[in-house]
């Protein structure tokens, strides 16, 4: 289960300020509800965990023990949306070393989320004494990054296995009727996945998007969609008097914002939590980065960090605000030994649980990071599991769609996206940018 504590953050506002908010909210909760707000054709995931196509589900596990039996490696080809989900679930649920050998489940990495060549072909040398599937997960096909990796990939699981078994061994996860991904699987005979046309990329983590990576690299998707459910009840549907911590997040958060704090930091004192700070900095980023506002999503490692970023935040330019995500029960117990000679002065804590020492640094960070200036969130989880990621998943989302309607955003769209891909294009030469590409090069030489 979640449960935040703000305790730590309400010396940098008043009561009354988050009571003030509270019609904002309202109307932002309205909005999801009555899908009247603006992006509103993009509210599919709101009752996803509900109304999730059954057929579909049942053919990601299906297609995820295909895998599983036939292959190694299953790599994922995404950007953004389309790989950050599974990729932070999967990293959170899987031991920290030797996972293929604790489970029944393939080998899952992910590529078309860079542009570097060293890395694919890094990744074609590793793949070689490996049986090996592919996940394209594009809603167009043309996207650039995971566009020139399936290119690559296609032709590599072609030239190795022939034409034949390729494509029993490429899954595409696509528009459901249209785009060149969708065309190209419809004819190479791919099986094919939806993306929903009401479903954006950085809320997709519990479609088809997200699923097929995570049931094949093991795990149980039917818990990860009950968790997100349970959240959906608990955040959307009930009825309260108050804000709920969803909302009380959302409230907090926007009221610091207007008070000057401008940057959020997303902190996890476990590193199977990386890759998940990783999606919500998306989640948060391109979902209220819009028209000069919202707050900058940043995350940092702790303790790690603390050696480094640690020192800014405790002492450099204010504005800051932590959430910090702590796990109250971790995977696996590790006690601290006794040494006889005690050369690192460390037995006073012989004995202990590691699980003890990191609560207290997670305690002891809190207060020194508020006393230097930081409001602190606290939002503790009391295990990692599917449940719990699809509890924490919705929890944020929700969160996040209502931040974006009090601060006068659409969460759902990402115009800014475009600029870099059209300048981008217009240098590479392609069709139709030639204007630019001229403006673009006296702007170079300039």
């Amino acid at each position: 289960m979640l449960k935040l504590d703000y305790s730590h953050a309400t010396s940098f506002f008043k009561d009354h300020e988050l009571a003030h908010l509270e019609p904002q909210l309202n109307l932002a909760r309205t909005q999801l509800l009555e899908k009247n707000g603006p992006g509103n054709d993009f509210l599919g995931w709101v009752n996803l965990p509900a109304e999730y196509d059954q057929e579909e589900f049942d053919r990601i596990i299906s297609a995820a023990e295909y895998i599983k039996t036939n292959a190694d490696v299953l790599v994922v080809i995404g950007i953004g949306g389309s790989y950050l989900g599974a990729r932070a679930v999967i990293e959170a649920l899987k031991p920290y070393f030797n996972a293929t050998a604790a489970r029944p489940a393939v080998e899952v990495i992910f590529a078309g989320y860079n542009l570097s060549g060293s890395y694919l072909a890094d990744l074609m040398d590793y793949l070689q004494d490996k049986r090996v599937s592919l996940n394209v997960i594009s809603k167009s096909g043309t996207t650039t990054e995971p566009a020139i990796a399936f290119r690559v990939l296609k032709a590599y699981m072609e030239n190795r296995y022939g034409k034949a078994e390729a494509r029993q061994r490429i899954f595409a996860t696509t528009d459901r009727s249209r785009g060149a991904l969708k065309g190209l699987a419809d004819k190479e005979g791919y099986e094919t996945f939806v993306v929903p046309d009401d479903v954006g990329g950085r809320f997709s983590v519990l479609t088809a998007v997200g699923l097929l990576p995570i049931a094949a690299a093991g795990f149980d998707i039917t818990r990860l969609m009950e968790g997100a459910e349970e959240a959906r009840q608990t955040y959307l549907l009930s009825e309260h008097q108050s804000f709920n911590d969803a909302e009380t997040y959302a409230a907090i958060r926007t009221c610091l914002l207007r008070k000057g704090y401008d940057t959020e930091i997303v902190v996890n004192y476990e590193p199977q939590l990386h890759y998940f700070t990783e999606w919500w900095k998306q989640l948060y980023g391109e979902s209220e980065g819009k028209d000069h506002r919202g707050l900058l999503p940043a995350g940092v490692d702790f303790t790690s960090d603390l050696h480094s970023m640690g020192q800014f935040i405790q002492d450099g330019r204010r504005g800051l605000l932590e959430t910090v995500l702590h796990v109250s029960k971790p995977r696996r117990e590790l006690t601290v030994p006794a040494v006889k000679d005690n050369a690192d002065g460390l037995n006073f804590l012989a004995g202990m649980d590691m699980l003890d020492v990191n609560d207290k640094a997670v305690e002891g960070t809190v207060l020194a990071h508020a006393d230097g200036g930081v409001p602190n969130l606290l939002l503790t989880v009391d295990g990692i599991d599917e449940a719990n990621l699809g509890r924490m998943i919705y929890f944020f989302e929700y969160a996040c769609a209502l931040s974006g309607y009090m601060n006068a955003v659409n969460p759902f769209d990402q115009p800014g996206v475009e600029a870099y891909k059209k300048n981008m294009f217009a240098l590479l030469g392609k069709p139709g940018y030639e204007e630019q590409r001229a403006r673009l090069e006296q702007q170079l030489k300039a």
